[in-house]
């Protein structure tokens, strides 16, 4: 699978850590940024990952920052992205299921790297159930 992957400052160790374990998986990877952790704004990073996305250049996205909300909302902003705040792996697997969620936003500050490798798997692993679900996310887009 393809992966696009950005962060903020606070994001980047998490960053570093998910490609890692992606691209041990097999998974080939898109980082957007940034290369250190540097103070940076978040949208300059959550954007190029969202349009990675809108066009097609990317089959998910993940994004992280402190609490995740910043990357979330600024990825948000884009046609057809749904991204989800997620700290755990139920909330992922939901987030997937019944949201098609393309965007895994994880907030840095509140969950340890062992969950962060549970929330992104649990991501990854599961697929929209489409059904009654579709209508919903049918209805999401202004």
């Amino acid at each position: 699978m393809n992966i696009a992957i950005g962060s903020d400052h606070a994001g980047f160790d998490y960053k570093t850590f998910i490609i890692r374990l992606l691209i041990k998986n097999g998974h080939q990877i898109q980082d957007f940024g940034p290369v250190s952790s540097v103070s940076v704004d978040y949208p300059d990073y959550a954007h190029p990952v969202a349009s990675a996305l809108e066009n097609k250049n990317a089959d998910l996205g993940i994004l992280i920052c402190g609490s995740g909300n910043g990357v979330c909302i600024t990825a948000n902003k884009h046609k057809d992205i749904r991204a989800a705040l997620c700290w755990t792996p139920e909330l992922a697997a939901l987030a997937r299921q019944h949201n098609d969620a393309n965007i895994l936003c994880i907030p840095a500050r509140f969950v340890s790297k062992q969950m962060t490798t549970k929330i992104v798997n649990a991501f990854l692993e599961s697929t929209f159930e489409g059904g009654r679900h579709q209508s919903r996310v049918d209805k999401i887009s202004c």
